[in-house]
């Protein structure tokens, strides 16, 4: 077993980096590659999981191998996701790997997505194709952590992103704060922007700053969508984040009188979906604002909001992931990253684990989670 998970490795850190370039592009779908190789190691096709409603990696790797005239019959699949099993927009990926006389699939992992489950794997060894699953494992987790944890949660995976001063300054107390981090940060940034699903902002950025919310230093084939926190519906009709062609998503806990109506009204001219979800404090009920972004196929949700929202999705144990960005700086008072506080002992502060930390131009790009959090 070890010899031939030294053998797969080529071909799924292959597949692997085929996945990454669906990174930007099928939303909500998994990000997947997939590599078809003969006994000799002769790669025959190879593809990327497209754009939703699209064909995924399996079928385009098959796709590209027939473009070449090259015969699959009792190749091997590298794929790094489990094939499906069903029938939605496009048809299983197991039956055409069936049909095309694949001897052997390698996966990196099973599918978490309950019309799959197992049963692409099943229907596969049930036609004699040999299965064996685990290769690249970690990696394939990572690029789709958002899927995963929508599939097996219920929720989008939650990335919170701060840009902030070495001594965690994110605005001066006036509100300037552009730009605390270089270019290269921004640019980094708005990467992480791109694979995301949605952005989530609140009313008070809205009213504040007027931000776009959109992917500007990157070229990328879809825009996410933008998802606005607003318990008092006081978006305005014409804030400049209605300018890009994208679905617009405000959650309100407003009581609907005459001018409530009125102005979600004008929200909706402009293409706005407005959605009441109140709890008991008469605020958007945030914990059901994420499994109803899940349930609209929302799988990672990628936060820049204040520091009243910051640390409200904070306190309720609802960030799955810091994405923070420091400036070599120092700025002394002015606003924070998030309002916790204040608290009264050190117990009580929010512990967290640093996954990856890398310079980006002058300045530091963190990755924190809560421990365990990736456990699903």
């Amino acid at each position: 077993m070890v010899g031939m998970l030294q053998t797969s490795a080529p071909f799924i850190s292959q597949a692997l980096e085929l996945a990454a370039q669906a990174l930007f592009l099928s939303n909500p779908n998994p990000r997947v590659g997939c590599v078809i190789a003969d006994a000799a190691g002769q790669v025959l096709g190879q593809g990327y999981t497209q754009q939703a409603g699209g064909p995924h990696a399996e079928i385009m790797a098959l796709r590209d191998a027939a473009a070449a005239g090259r015969a699959v019959r009792g190749a091997t699949a590298y794929v790094t996701l489990e094939p499906c099993a069903h029938q939605g927009r496009t048809g299983p990926c197991c039956d055409a790997l069936i049909a095309a006389g694949i001897g052997r699939v390698v996966a990196s992992l099973a599918d978490p997505n309950p019309l799959v489950g197992g049963q692409g794997f099943a229907r596969l060894r049930a036609a004699g194709v040999q299965v064996e699953v685990g290769p690249g494992s970690a990696e394939s987790r990572a690029l789709n952590i958002g899927f995963l944890s929508r599939m097996v949660r219920g929720t989008p995976w939650v990335r919170l992103k701060v840009a902030a001063s070495l001594d965690g300054t994110t605005a001066l107390h006036n509100g300037t704060s552009q730009w605390i981090t270089s270019p290269e940060a921004r640019a980094d940034g708005h990467a992480w922007r791109a694979r995301a699903c949605a952005i989530l902002t609140g009313s008070g950025t809205i009213l504040a700053d007027n931000p776009r919310l959109d992917v500007r230093e990157l070229a990328t084939p879809r825009q996410p969508q933008v998802v606005v926190v607003d318990s008092q519906l006081q978006t305005p009709a014409n804030a400049r984040l209605f300018a890009t062609a994208r679905p617009v998503l405000i959650y309100t806990s407003a009581s609907q009188d005459a001018d409530f109506l009125q102005r979600q009204a004008a929200l909706q001219a402009q293409g706005a979906t407005v959605v009441a979800l109140p709890n008991t404090e008469g605020r958007v009920h945030l914990a059901a604002m994420l499994c109803n972004l899940g349930q609209r196929g929302i799988n990672e949700l990628h936060v820049e909001a204040g520091q009243r929202l910051n640390g409200a999705l904070l306190r309720a144990g609802l960030v799955d992931e810091l994405l923070l960005y420091l400036a070599p700086l120092l700025l002394g008072q002015g606003r924070g990253m998030s309002d916790l506080g204040p608290l009264e002992a050190l117990a009580q502060g929010q512990t967290l684990e640093f996954t990856a930390v890398e310079r980006v131009g002058p300045d530091m790009r963190l990755l924190a989670r809560p421990p365990g959090r990736a456990n699903f």
